[in-house]
């Protein structure tokens, strides 16, 4: 089986930084906008970084890093959901539905582990 830290790491990386960026960066907040919700920037990038340190822990504590990809999922599914109903196109879209499919990826090996 393909070892879930190189996948885990990934995604803990991707998320410290776009979480980091909804905090922080005003092009982040001019997409917030565009995307129709500006109230969440904030809960997104927290969400984001909370969830990038939990896959972190979770390479040490399992059920730490399940929870994290588990959130991280439902954070993508509703990342996909916002751009499919602004109707952005496949291609602005893909980068969601890939972290999507990696997060459950993820999230489906630290089950793994559990069990």
């Amino acid at each position: 089986m393909f070892p879930i830290n190189l996948p885990a790491l990934v995604l803990a990386v991707s998320f410290f930084f776009y979480g980091s960026l909804c905090l922080f960066s005003e092009a982040m907040a001019r997409e917030f906008r565009r995307w129709g919700v500006p109230h969440l920037r904030y809960l997104t990038g927290i969400l984001e970084v909370l969830g990038s340190l939990g896959l972190v822990v979770g390479l040490l504590i399992p059920w730490v890093g399940f929870l994290a990809a588990t959130g991280l999922s439902l954070l993508m599914v509703c990342g996909v959901a916002v751009r499919v109903r602004i109707r952005d196109t496949l291609l602005q879209t893909l980068p969601a539905v890939l972290f999507l499919f990696l997060s459950v990826f993820v999230m489906w090996r630290y089950l793994s582990l559990l069990r």
